[in-house]
């Protein structure tokens, strides 16, 4: 294969690539870009000739007191990483963000290298000597994605240290679920709940929980929920704009990107969230409860009516985002039952790897570290 060069391409020349390969991250659609007004934006195509084989989101963020960059691409590129060369295709990009200005690199390679499915997760829970996912068998490894990953290493790139909250601290989860919907009828999808996760959906259906498709106008509904979530959950939430920001963004060009879901009783909402659809993959997004109500599950009738829905639409996947790896008690297990009792399938991730880009990069990077350090 001829190595293929990268150059800076347009809006429409991106939209057009995603007509033809639908398939890729929502946070890899140009319009994701007009979700971060924080960062500069450039959609960026690969050519063979004067074929565009790929396209990828790059988000620059600047350096303060600096006229250097960090390029991020999350999820991203949808490049072969399959391929035996990996720096014909990486190569180019390092090349062309440094001449943006960039000091760092860091890529989000959307490659599954492990999954476990559903019931061996439950019994890992349940297991006291098993305290991570890694302890249990996995259903599939990806050979060629773990060869991928000794090849980035080869090449110089490092893999990414966990995300510590901060405004450089960014990063996408490592470990996911998802639940595959592709060729499965709903009464499939519902003889694989797990039986507590059958038996929420029956009390919220048996009370009477209503689920509709909301309209921007329910946006304040969702966002106390989420507020309320953020404040019993301890994470930083973010303000009311960004969401009314993401809802005109992403409903731009398609106005089935972004929908919202409400779970209501007697009147009351209880329950939001956030689907994106972008290609063949549906995202649940920023799952929002209020205390008021939990004894009627109206989380699980919410995510019921849009698994159904993604699956109507056509979906082939519903990713229900980030999970825990570890199998201790915490906080963040009580999700994980509820993802894989829906029955979602444990997914890692290649994760995010990040490179020094041009002669002054590996001190900006430690600088930055230092930085993060000191905050």
């Amino acid at each position: 294969m001829t190595s293929p060069y990268v150059r800076e391409i347009t809006r429409e020349e991106h939209l057009a690539h995603l007509r033809q390969h639908p398939d890729a991250s929502h946070l890899q659609i140009p319009e994701w870009a007009d979700v971060k007004p924080d960062w500069l934006a450039e959609s960026v195509g690969w050519f063979e000739g004067k074929l565009m084989v790929a396209a990828a989101l790059v988000l620059y963020r600047p350096l303060p007191g600096t006229r250097r960059f960090l390029a991020y691409l999350p999820d991203g590129p949808a490049i072969d990483w399959w391929s035996p060369r990996l720096e014909q295709w990486l190569d180019p990009l390092v090349a062309h963000v440094e001449e943006r200005g960039a000091f760092s690199l860091r890529i989000g390679p959307p490659v599954v290298v492990r999954h476990w499915e559903a019931a061996t997760v439950t019994a890992g829970i349940a297991d006291p000597g098993v305290r991570h996912l890694h302890d249990l068998p996995a259903a599939g490894i990806d050979g060629y994605a773990l060869d991928a990953a000794e090849r980035l290493a080869r090449l110089g790139w490092r893999r990414c240290e966990k995300d510590d909250g901060s405004g450089f601290g960014l990063g996408q989860p490592r470990y996911g679920c998802r639940i595959p919907i592709a060729g499965r009828s709903v009464s499939e999808l519902r003889e694989a709940l797990a039986p507590h996760w059958e038996q929420a959906l029956r009390t919220a259906e048996q009370a009477g929980v209503r689920v509709s498709w909301g309209s921007a106008a329910d946006l304040p509904d969702f966002y106390r929920l989420y507020a309320a979530t953020a404040a019993h959950d301890g994470f930083k939430a973010r303000p009311p704009e960004y969401f009314a920001r993401m809802w005109k963004a992403l409903n731009a060009e398609d106005d089935d990107r972004l929908r919202i879901y409400l779970a209501e009783y007697d009147g009351e909402v209880l329950s939001a969230a956030l689907m994106i659809n972008v290609g063949s993959c549906a995202w649940h997004s920023y799952a929002a409860s209020g205390r008021r109500g939990r004894e009627l599950r109206p989380s699980s009738a919410l995510l019921w009516r849009m698994l159904c829905d993604a699956r109507g639409a056509g979906a082939d996947t519903y990713d229900l985002r980030s999970i825990t790896p570890a199998l201790t008690e915490d906080r963040l297990l009580g999700r994980l039952r509820f993802k894989t009792g829906a029955g979602g399938r444990a997914v890692e991730y290649l994760g995010e790897w990040e490179r020094p880009v041009g002669s002054q990069g590996r001190v900006l990077q430690r600088a930055v570290r230092v930085y993060l350090g000191r905050r």
